[in-house]
This record gives C-alpha cells, sequence and structure tokens, in this order.
C-alpha cells in the first residue's frame, strides 16, 4: 500500500477547511438572522433599517465561504501542478 501523496493530503485539507467554513459561516448566518428578527419584533419601525443590515451582514458571511472555496481551488493549482 502506497503512503499519502501530497495531492492527497491537500485535498483532504481543503475539504476540512470548507466544511469549517461552510459551517462557521451557517452558524453566522442563523444567529444573524436571529438576532435580526428579534430586534424587528422588538421594534417594527426598524424593520426597514435592521433588513438592510442583515442583507449586508449575510452577504459579507457568505463572502468568507466564498473565499475559501477559490483559495482551495487556487492553491489546488499550485500544488497538483
Amino acid at each position: 500500500m502506497e503512503g499519502i501523496t501530497g495531492i492527497a493530503f491537500f485535498s483532504a485539507l481543503a475539504v476540512i477547511g470548507l466544511a469549517i467554513a461552510a459551517i462557521g459561516s451557517a452558524t453566522g448566518q442563523a444567529r444573524a438572522a436571529a438576532a435580526a428578527l428579534d430586534a424587528i419584533w422588538r421594534q417594527p419601525e426598524a424593520a426597514g433599517r435592521i433588513q438592510t443590515v442583515l442583507i449586508l451582514s449575510l452577504a459579507f458571511l457568505e463572502s468568507l465561504t466564498l473565499f475559501t472555496f477559490a483559495l482551495a481551488f487556487l492553491f489546488a493549482g499550485r500544488v497538483a501542478g
């Protein structure tokens, strides 16, 4: 049985990194949405401003996952050749 190659090791690390990024992003988005809904429930007159801030925060949280995804592919290209 052969040992683990560099590409296989990097692929495993990339998958683990993506999983951690996805879990972190999903948890952050869920907490942000819950906090926004709670704030809207307490102050319905501020719903428009809260919604704008919520959408911006969700976009930033999602972008972190997409950056991780892109970096994994960039590093995979360097490792593979």
